[in-house]
């Protein structure tokens, strides 16, 4: 009896390891994290930030306002506030460790990636 080829053996290997990779159930609610953000130069306020699929799409809720955010995994981020249009957006890092996206900003522990 033959040993089975490589790429088979890889390929079961991967598969069964897929497994043991912790994931949401199905129909669980996607995560959720408490953090502080703010609007322009505005004052922080507590927000929650829900990750639908890290680093693809993720909202912030801040004082009744929905920030819809969505990456193509190419290096362009977009952001729709409440039921707005979609418009491209720069992200980047302040001084004080918040990750902003013109204008609007949110710092604490989340996943990035």
């Amino acid at each position: 009896m033959q040993a089975p080829p490589l790429a088979l053996t890889l390929a079961a290997a991967v598969v069964l390891g897929l497994g043991m990779v912790p994931r949401p159930a199905l129909g669980a609610e996607p995560p959720a994290y408490k953090l502080e953000c703010r609007l322009e130069n505005g004052p922080w306020h507590p927000c929650v930030m829900t990750v639908e699929a890290v680093g693809e799409r993720w909202q912030i809720d801040l004082e009744g306002l929905r920030v819809v955010f969505r990456h193509d995994g190419r290096g362009t981020v977009e952001m729709r506030r409440s039921s707005g249009p979609w418009q491209p957006v720069s992200s980047r890092w302040q001084d004080d460790h918040a990750l902003c996206w013109d204008g609007v900003c949110a710092k604490g522990s989340f996943p990035l990636d």
